[in-house]
C-alpha cells in the first residue's frame, strides 16, 4: 500500500454571500432531477408504444440507455468538470437535461418519431452523469466535515424522492394532457435546480482556481488509480448497484408469480423497496456521526440488504419487511460507499476522478442487472436462482466494501500521524 505523505484540504467554506444552507438546498434540489426524468418514462411507456407504433423491447431501451450512459458516459463527464468546474459544469448539465426532456417529447407520431425520444433519452442520460459525478465532489469539497455524511444522505434520499414524485403524477397529467407535455412538464424541476444551484454557488471562483490548481498538481503527486481502495470501491458499487436495478425491474413480476398479487398490487407493494431507501440515506450518516465509522455501517447495510433475498426465497409472505430492509439497504448502500469516496480522496481533483471511475464501473455492471436476473428467472422457472444471484451480488458488495471500508480508516490513522508529526 502507498504511504500517505499528504493530507485531503479541508472543506472549504461558502463563498461570501452564500451559505452552507443555500447549498445544501441546491444539491437537494439538483438530485430531485437525477433519477426522475429517468423512471417518469415507465407509466406512460404503454402509451408511447401505441403512438410510436413499437414494441416491447424497443420500449425497454428508454429506460436501460441512461444506465448505460451513467456507465459510458462518465469520462466525458470527469473531462468536462475538470474543465468548467464544478458549478459550471453542473449549470450546464441542468440545461443539457432541459434539452433532452424538451427533446424527448419532440417529434411526431409513429416509427419516424422515435429518433426524437431515443435522441432525448440519451442527452438525458449524459446529463444526469455529470451530476452523478459532480455532487458528491461538492459535497466532500464544499460542506464541513461533520455534516458530509448527513448531506450525503439527504442527496441520497432526494434521488428517491423525486422519482416518487415523477413517478405519481406523470400519469394524471398524462391522462388531461397526453403523455409529451406530461414528460415535457418536468423540465420545470430542471430549471428551478439550475436557479437555485446557481444562488448557491455563485462567486466561487476561487474554489474553481484551486479544483484546477489540484488538478495541475494531481501529475506529480501518487498515481490515483494504482490505489487499490479506488478499485474496490467501484467493486462493491458494482454488487450495489447490480442488485438495486436487477430487483427494482422484477420486483412487481416476482410478487405477482410467488403471492399471486394482481399487477397493480404488486406494483404499489415494489413501491416499499423505494420508499424505505429515505430511511436507510438517513440512518447511515446517524452510524458515522456517532463514531461507528464505516465499517460498522456497511456491514448493517449489507446485512439489511442479503435480508430481502433470503427473505423472499424463505418466507415470501413476510415480503413487506423483506422490501422495507432492503429498500433502506439500497438507501444506506449507496450514502456508505460515496461517504468512503469522500474520506479516501486526497483533494477535489481525485475525488472527481475517483467518483467517475466508481460510477463509471458500477453503472456498466448495472446495466446487465435485469438482464441477468431476467434471463435466469426464464431459464429456470423459477425465481429461487435469481435471488440467489443477488445474493451473490451483495456478497460482493459486502468482500469489497469492507476492504474499502478498512482501507480508509487506515488512510485516516496515517493521516493523523503525519499531522502530529506536522
Amino acid at each position: 500500500m502507498e504511504s500517505v505523505t499528504s493530507t485531503a484540504p479541508p472543506p472549504t467554506r461558502s463563498a461570501p454571500g452564500t451559505s452552507t444552507a443555500l447549498l445544501v438546498l441546491a444539491i437537494v434540489v439538483v438530485a430531485l432531477n437525477l433519477r426522475g426524468p429517468i423512471v417518469n418514462i415507465s407509466p406512460v411507456l404503454d402509451a408511447i408504444r401505441a403512438d410510436l407504433g413499437i414494441g416491447a423491447g424497443t420500449a425497454g431501451l428508454l429506460t436501460s440507455l441512461p444506465v448505460l450512459c451513467f456507465a459510458l458516459a462518465t469520462p466525458l463527464a470527469s473531462l468536462l468538470l475538470a474543465r468548467a468546474g464544478l458549478e459550471r459544469g453542473v449549470l450546464i448539465a441542468l440545461g443539457a437535461l432541459l434539452a433532452g426532456t424538451l427533446l424527448r417529447s419532440a417529434g411526431g407520431s409513429g416509427p419516424g418519431g422515435l429518433w426524437a425520444v431515443v435522441a432525448g433519452t440519451l442527452v438525458i442520460g449524459v446529463a444526469i452523469t455529470v451530476g452523478n459525478v459532480a455532487v458528491p465532489v461538492v459535497v466532500g469539497r464544499d460542506v464541513p466535515a461533520r455534516r458530509a455524511g448527513i448531506v450525503l444522505g439527504g442527496y441520497t434520499a432526494a434521488l428517491n424522492v423525486g422519482s416518487m414524485i415523477m413517478l405519481s403524477f406523470t400519469v394524471p397529467l398524462a391522462a388531461g394532457l397526453g403523455w409529451r407535455p406530461a414528460l415535457a412538464a418536468w423540465g420545470v424541476v430542471a430549471v428551478l435546480a439550475a436557479v437555485i444551484w446557481w444562488l448557491g454557488t455563485r462567486g466561487n471562483a476561487r474554489r474553481a482556481a484551486e479544483a484546477a490548481a489540484a488538478d495541475e498538481g494531481d501529475a506529480g503527486g501518487p498515481v490515483w488509480w494504482r490505489r487499490p481502495i479506488v478499485w474496490t470501491l467501484a467493486i462493491a458499487f458494482g454488487g450495489q448497484a447490480f442488485s438495486y436495478y436487477g430487483v427494482t425491474a422484477w420486483l412487481p413480476l416476482l410478487l405477482h408469480d410467488e403471492l399471486g398479487m394482481d399487477p397493480a398490487a404488486a406494483g404499489v407493494s415494489a413501491s416499499v423497496f423505494q420508499i424505505a431507501a429515505v430511511a436507510g440515506a438517513f440512518g447511515v450518516p446517524v452510524l458515522l456521526r456517532r463514531g461507528a465509522g464505516p465499517l460498522p455501517a456497511l456491514l448493517a447495510v449489507c446485512a439489511a440488504w442479503a435480508a430481502l433475498p433470503l427473505g423472499l426465497l424463505l418466507a415470501p409472505h413476510l415480503w413487506l419487511v423483506w422490501c422495507a430492509l432492503g429498500g433502506a439497504a439500497q438507501g444506506g448502500g449507496f450514502t456508505v460507499i460515496f461517504s468512503i469516496v469522500v474520506r479516501a480522496a486526497r483533494g477535489p481533483a481525485e475525488s472527481r476522478k475517483m467518483s467517475a471511475l466508481v460510477q463509471g464501473g458500477g453503472y456498466l455492471v448495472a446495466a446487465t442487472g435485469p438482464a441477468v436476473v431476467g434471463a435466469v428467472h426464464e431459464a429456470t422457472g423459477t425465481w429461487a436462482v435469481p435471488l440467489l444471484i443477488v445474493l451473490g451480488a451483495i456478497a460482493v458488495l459486502t468482500a469489497a466494501g469492507t476492504a474499502s471500508a478498512r482501507a480508509s480508516v487506515h488512510q485516516r490513522e496515517l493521516e493523523g500521524v503525519v499531522l502530529r508529526r506536522v
